[in-house]
């Protein structure tokens, strides 16, 4: 495991926009577009977490299982990896990465009972096994993540705002809808979500920033993303989740 982030396979793994926003061909073929991967990411992230809320893990295992899935999904089609099976595997794998392992058993008792109304989607403990190799090797067996929960809380206490910190935690949780822990190290998404934080709640942090001697355009640009995540697709009508997941292919 790298020291620090910079040495790290996560660090060197950056991707730039307009890696993380295509569609493949192969989805593009059954009518899917950049709105519906977006949706399908965004409903599938939830998904985890209501998983995750049933098998009881904490939330670094939920931030690590979603990175998985919107890493995965950078480099295989929809059509090819069923996000149905991918996302709660993504759960399974980082449960062993993160030392907080979910059983699968228990893990499939709980898919069967959130999805029971979707039917020809009942995959087994087979099922999660064998994807969970496909996965390894779909992120080249490189499974450490970085999060921005740790910076976020030395920046909080080196700007004197421990004060908000349960705003700030929440935005960073909110961050997880997005792409962007594919795409920009964690303590610049950790300033990001201190940045909305301090508008929310008031707070006067130019002269913290300028210190910090960050670029502000990337700081604005993290903060716009989330931003629009809340404006645009946190509650989401559900007439437009289906109609996005009904372009999957279809479980034999």
């Amino acid at each position: 495991m790298a020291a620090n982030f910079w040495a790290s396979s996560h660090c060197k793994k950056l991707l730039d926009a307009d890696e993380v926003g295509h569609v493949l061909p192969a989805d593009q073929e059954r009518g899917l577009t950049p709105e519906d991967v977006k949706l399908i990411k965004i409903h599938l992230s939830t998904y985890i977490k209501l998983l995750a809320q049933n098998t009881k893990v904490r939330q670094r295992v939920v931030a690590t299982a979603i990175a998985y899935f919107r890493r995965v999904y950078t480099r295989k089609s929809f059509s090819e990896f069923d996000p149905r099976l991918v996302a709660p595997t993504c759960l399974y794998l980082a449960s062993k990465a993160e030392e907080s392992t979910v059983q699968a058993k228990l893990l499939v008792f709980y898919m069967k009972k959130i999805l029971s109304e979707e039917k020809g989607f009942r995959y087994e403990i087979k099922d999660v096994l064998e994807m969970e190799m496909r996965l390894l090797e779909a992120l080249d067996f490189y499974l450490v993540i970085y999060h921005p929960y740790r910076p976020l809380i030395q920046l909080l206490q080196d700007a004197g705002l421990t004060d908000i910190i349960q705003t700030v935690w929440s935005i960073v949780n909110d961050s997880y809808r997005t792409d962007l822990i594919l795409m920009y190290p964690p303590f610049m998404i950790a300033l990001g979500c201190i940045y909305i934080a301090c508008v929310i709640k008031d707070k006067e942090t130019r002269g913290w920033f300028e210190e910090l001697r960050v670029d502000m355009y990337v700081i604005k640009n993290i903060a716009m993303e989330i931003l629009d995540f809340y404006e645009n697709y946190r509650n989401i009508p559900e007439e437009r989740i289906n109609a996005a997941m009904a372009k999957l292919p279809q479980r034999s």
